[in-house]
């Protein structure tokens, strides 16, 4: 059973024990500078780290913009800050489809486990509230370490994109295409939870 179109967009608050999603806005722009505390969070990221609240407010409404999306804020229970942005994005409910993507977390929620629990929280919205078939991931090429944190959560490496996006440089993307199905969702969500239990 697949809920009605308009909830695909919908961001409802999601609470794990480690992080609280809750849906993007204006307002979090000056938090969103604090959490973009090393330029290496967006290396690869279409956009760039927000130094000021200039920057940030622009980030926040560019992806409230965007079409067929949910946004949200991490926040970082333990530290109880807003800890860094993810959204759904190519949200199709006719296939059932969705992508998650245009994720970053501040270095000091790294390696906490808030990354595990945030990707569990919108996976269980995707397939069990959403009725979700396909959820999906593009990562670009260079990025391997993003392609191997998602290969991690036992998504499937599908494909390359070729020229599929420009970089900030301008230079073309190639991007490796991942996905999750729900015959996948079990067995995924078995291994998550064991992982956000081991700490």
């Amino acid at each position: 059973m697949t809920a009605p179109p308009s909830r695909w967009t919908d961001a409802p608050d999601l609470d794990g024990d480690l992080v609280r999603l809750t849906r993007l806005r204006p307002d979090h722009a000056p938090d969103l500078v604090a959490a973009a505390d090393a330029d290496d969070i967006f290396a690869w990221t279409s956009f760039y780290r927000p130094t000021e609240v200039a920057d940030a407010d622009a980030m926040v409404a560019a992806h409230l913009a965007r079409p067929a999306a949910a946004c949200w804020a991490q926040v970082d229970v333990a530290r109880g800050v807003v800890a860094g942005v993810t959204t759904y994005y190519e949200v199709d409910p006719g296939t059932q489809s969705l992508a998650i993507g245009y994720t970053w977390l501040s270095q000091a929620s790294w390696r906490t486990g808030v990354n595990t629990e945030s990707k569990l929280l919108l996976l269980t919205r995707a397939f069990e509230t959403l009725g979700a078939a396909r959820v999906v991931w593009h990562v670009d090429v260079r990025n391997d370490r993003s392609v191997a944190a998602v290969e991690r959560l036992g998504a499937t490496r599908e494909g390359l994109l070729r020229k599929h996006r420009r970089r900030r440089d301008g230079s073309w993307r190639d991007t490796v295409q991942l996905a999750l199905i729900d015959d996948d969702w079990a067995r995924v969500r078995e291994r998550l939870v064991g992982r956000l239990a081991r700490g």
